[in-house]
């Protein structure tokens, strides 16, 4: 048991320290750099956004089949500077250039195969500047060159983009010349500088001339112009005037005499409109007063006749009245008279049948009641009276929901109107328009009618 822990122990051990060496050899690739590994079997390049990634173990050479060797080269941009670089031209002229160039890696891998680090890289890319810079330059002139710098920045970049494919470079941007002076002993470019400062100083200064005799000129011209112009200004505003003032004057008289006839037809419309509303005002008043007139005239024959309507309607009422309460004392005192002498007749009867058995008595009555016309007449008596109370309580009842008047000129009811769906009838409705066309015969009738008729 002691044992096995022990071996356990050191297994452990062994672990942690491989792991710990291994750790010591492990290399992350900065963000700006490349890091190409030749391994006994391959090349691979470790950094930034590539497929292996950007971790590795970086084991010393010396360690059987996985040493390996490493190269950095910068994945950033970086520069190459040409200062105080001696170049000639087409005529052999000297002069000193200074170029500034940015490049990038595009192919680490095949950059690593070209150089082994980031100096000599500079180095060979400086000497790629200057073989450029010396084929291009040695084909111009001095003068060529001051002029365009721009231009041969561009055949430089183009010249050098050619030999930099074999090394897994590019340029980032155009190659800049940065400056151009003379060399060591050597005054060319200073005399041409001189000679262009000179040329520009005398054609400033014939320019200048030029342009202050124009100027000169010009101001002569403008001034000579603008002393004619302001005579015909002059001129122009007094004939102006002139004619301003006249025409102000035969405009104020015309004005003046539309005046006075615009007056002249203000006040004849005035006056028409005046006299139109004076006559309109009297026929108004005119027709209001005929219309007033009239309807007092009308108030007056309306109440007239309304009244005498009203009161032939309550003299008529009041003969109603007394008739019916006539007919109905009358009717009731036949009706007494008819009882007692009923009542009489049938205690008498009574008395008879009391002592007649009362199978004959049954045979007897029936008997008188056949032969005897009187009693026949009593019961028929009964039953038209309780027909007429029956038929003239409805006649009344309907006269009242109806709110309809009913006036005869016969001695009772009965015979003025025997029924009331006669109001209702041809008979009715002859009557009612034999009653119209009477009360169209009277003036009274007449006016009413027409003043109905008028209306509608």
């Amino acid at each position: 048991m002691f044992t096995t822990l022990i071996s356990l122990i050191v297994i452990g051990s062994i672990f942690v320290v491989i792991t710990l060496f291994a750790l010591m050899f492990r290399v992350v690739v900065p963000t700006n750099e490349m890091h190409i590994v030749q391994s006994t079997k391959a090349t691979v390049s470790y950094g930034k956004d590539q497929a292996v990634g950007n971790t590795y173990y970086k084991w010393p050479s010396w360690v059987p089949y996985y040493g390996v060797k490493v190269s950095v080269l910068p994945m950033s941009i970086f520069n190459v500077k040409l200062d105080g670089y001696a170049a000639y031209d087409t005529g052999r002229v000297p002069f000193v250039i200074d170029i500034m160039a940015f490049f990038r890696i595009t192919d680490s891998n095949l950059a690593a195969q070209r150089v082994s680090s980031t100096k000599e890289l500079t180095e060979q890319l400086e000497g790629i500047l200057q073989g450029a810079c010396r084929t291009i330059l040695a084909t111009s002139e001095i003068e060529q060159i001051l002029e365009g710098r721009g231009t041969f920045g561009a055949m430089f970049t183009k010249e050098v983009d050619e030999n930099l494919s074999q090394w897994g470079v590019q340029t980032v941007k155009n190659i800049e010349l940065m400056d151009i002076r003379d060399a060591m002993g050597s005054k060319v470019i200073e005399n041409i500088m001189a000679k262009k400062k000179s040329l520009i100083d005398m054609q400033s200064r014939t320019e200048v001339a030029e342009n202050n005799k124009k100027a000169k000129i010009a101001e002569i011209e403008a001034q000579q112009t603008v002393d004619i112009r302001a005579q015909e200004a002059q001129q122009q505003v007094g004939q102006r005037t002139a004619q301003k003032e006249r025409e102000v004057g035969i405009a104020n008289e015309n004005a003046k005499q539309l005046i006075k006839e615009q007056e002249k037809v203000t006040a004849e419309k005035h006056m028409e409109v005046v006299k139109v509303q004076t006559v309109r005002e009297s026929e108004i008043t005119r027709e209001a007063q005929l219309v007033k007139a009239d309807e007092d005239r009308q108030t007056v024959v309306i109440k007239a006749e309304g009244k005498r309507q009203e009161t032939i309607l309550h003299a008529e009422a009041l003969k109603q009245q007394t008739s019916l309460v006539a007919e109905g004392k009358l009717v009731e005192a036949q009706l007494n008279a008819k009882g007692i002498e009923a009542e009489g007749i049938a205690k008498g009867a009574a008395e008879q049948a009391i002592l007649i058995a009362p199978v004959n008595t049954q045979i007897t009555l029936a008997k008188e009641i056949g032969e005897n016309e009187g009693y026949q007449k009593y019961l028929l008596g009964i039953r038209e009276i309780e027909k007429t109370q029956v038929v003239g309580t409805a006649q009344a009842e309907a006269l009242k929901v109806a709110d309809i008047k009913i006036i005869s000129n016969a001695g009772d009811i009965q015979k003025g109107l025997d029924n009331l769906n006669d109001v209702f009838t041809s008979k009715g409705g002859t009557q009612l328009g034999a009653m119209l066309e009477a009360f169209a015969q009277t003036p009274s009738g007449k006016a009413v009618l027409s003043k109905l008729l008028n209306k509608e």
